[in-house]
């Protein structure tokens, strides 16, 4: 099974918000494409951060599926159990050939996968996590007030649909 680190545990860089339970594969096996980001196709700062990363990410290093799609919860089903995908967080969450991230570790792990020209940002890491999580969950409750939500999911461009992992489904409601 797969279990959140606990906060007090003490951490490293390489320390996984998720461990991959080895019933369900080892992570070399799940990971074998590119890193995918899974985010909130309905809130509109989501939406934002993932434009962003689309036009910084030259490399095409990144996926991309909507949480609230079926292809997000296929590709979180490799590694985790059903019961953990629920309790994942509802704003971002970044699977890479290190496993599941989320809240400021997966943040921080985008922007270092985006290469050396965001090394700067990387600075985000001297706060210890659980301050950075704690403004990370502060912005991510409010987000909805402060940058407002979409009635949809976002639908790619076709230029972008081949790294979008739900391209093919239907466009969703914030309820799924």
């Amino acid at each position: 099974m797969a279990s959140v680190q606990s906060q007090s545990a003490p951490t490293h860089a390489r320390t996984l918000d998720f461990a991959v339970p080895e019933s369900k594969g080892t992570q070399s096996e799940m990971f074998v494409k590119r890193p995918v980001i899974l985010f909130d196709g309905v809130c509109n700062l989501c939406n934002s951060t993932i434009q962003w990363v689309i036009e910084h990410d030259n490399e095409g290093r990144f996926d991309f599926a909507t949480l609230q799609s079926d292809a997000a919860r296929r590709e979180l089903g490799k590694v985790m159990e059903e019961r953990e995908i629920d309790a994942l967080p509802d704003s971002i969450v970044l699977l890479d050939s290190d496993g599941v991230h989320v809240r400021s570790a997966a943040a921080l792990r985008i922007t270092r996968g985006l290469g050396s020209q965001f090394a700067l940002l990387r600075l985000g890491m001297v706060p210890p996590r659980p301050i950075r999580d704690a403004v990370y969950n502060l912005i991510a409750r409010h987000r909805y007030r402060w940058f407002g939500r979409r009635d949809t999911c976002m639908t790619p461009t076709p230029d972008l649909a081949a790294r979008f992992l739900d391209a093919d489904e239907p466009p969703r409601s914030p309820l799924g």
